[in-house]
């Protein structure tokens, strides 16, 4: 089981595709920190009589700005057998400490890395922070050679019409600093429809991506570097760059994820969050863990599922 968790609406970045953008005035909520150490406790508990695998992945915001996610990350993995992924801008990793303490609060980091050198500054809103990403990483992988291989380092990349050309010469940087894995998502148009229309993916960009992900992926393969690319998610973008609509009624089969917002709530993905009246607090042992499981598998499916945009469904970690 993979649980994605939005702990924090908290960002310190000035991204225009992002509905967490710092400039944006919202009501920034963060999870309770007792109500995540608990429930995620119930999820150990219930990975260990099932003899189940748990992750638990926390998202933002900027989830490394969430007060003791280090230190909670650390106790999840160390009392109760979890594994712990997060994923991040990268803008902490220079702080003191800050690295040390990833290695033993970790099994997965990913850093969200849109475009090489001041192209990727200036989507996000972060001057020099290249730099810090170039630093930070080489400490990350440093850090990981002394902690025995932990945590393993991804990146994911928002692919976008005007920096699509340059996705290969990214891959190569980050093979360059020593990643593991490299995936990637189409620009999406629901948190920031203005800032979509003007960079999304087209029809030629999908098309120009299946004759170039072949030969990238072996490259890739070749210096050591996972370069996840599977043709049934490329089929995801060329329906949303051509207007066609992808239903998905039954989600469960394909999908390996629950979802969980910063409020508590409980659904199969983030876009059905909202229809959702499920919560944390309702789960109390680690037998309501496998009526949840059952409860989202039965559900009735959204509006949204007449167009499924989940990442999680169309084989976005295949090669």
């Amino acid at each position: 089981m993979i649980v994605l968790w939005r702990i924090s609406a908290v960002c310190n970045l000035a991204c225009g595709f992002c509905a967490y953008d710092r400039r944006l005035r919202l009501v920034r909520q963060e999870s309770d920190p007792a109500e995540v150490e608990r429930f995620a406790a119930l999820l150990g508990a219930y990975g260990r009589a099932h003899g189940e695998d748990m992750l638990i992945s926390w998202l933002g915001g900027e989830p490394l700005l969430w007060p003791g996610v280090l230190a909670l990350s650390r106790r999840l993995r160390e009392n109760h057998g979890l594994r712990i992924s997060v994923t991040t801008n990268g803008s902490t990793l220079h702080r003191p400490g800050v690295v040390e303490a990833m290695a033993t609060a970790f099994d997965e980091v990913t850093l969200s890395i849109d475009d090489v050198g001041e192209a990727h500054e200036r989507l996000r809103g972060w001057p020099g922070g290249w730099r810090r990403l170039e630093q930070g990483i080489a400490r990350l992988v440093a850090q990981r050679g002394a902690a025995g291989g932990t945590p393993k380092l991804r990146v994911n990349t928002v692919l976008m019409h005007d920096t699509l050309e340059r996705f290969p010469a990214l891959c190569d940087r980050l093979a360059d600093w020593g990643v593991d894995e490299i995936t990637f998502n189409q620009l999406g148009g629901r948190d920031r429809p203005q800032f979509h229309a003007g960079h999304a993916l087209r029809a030629a960009d999908v098309a120009w991506l299946r004759t170039r992900l072949p030969p990238l992926a072996a490259r890739m393969a070749g210096r050591g570097v996972r370069l996840c690319a599977h043709d049934a998610y490329l089929d995801r973008f060329e329906a949303s760059a051509t207007g066609r609509a992808i239903a998905v009624a039954d989600c469960a089969p394909r999908r390996p994820t629950i979802f969980i917002d910063e409020h508590g709530r409980i659904a199969p993905c983030s876009f059905t969050i909202d229809h959702s009246p499920m919560s944390t607090r309702d789960i109390r042992t680690a037998h309501d863990v496998t009526a949840l499981r059952a409860r989202l598998a039965v559900r009735q499916p959204a509006a949204v599922c007449a167009d499924c945009p989940s990442t999680q469904v169309f084989a976005k970690f295949g090669t």
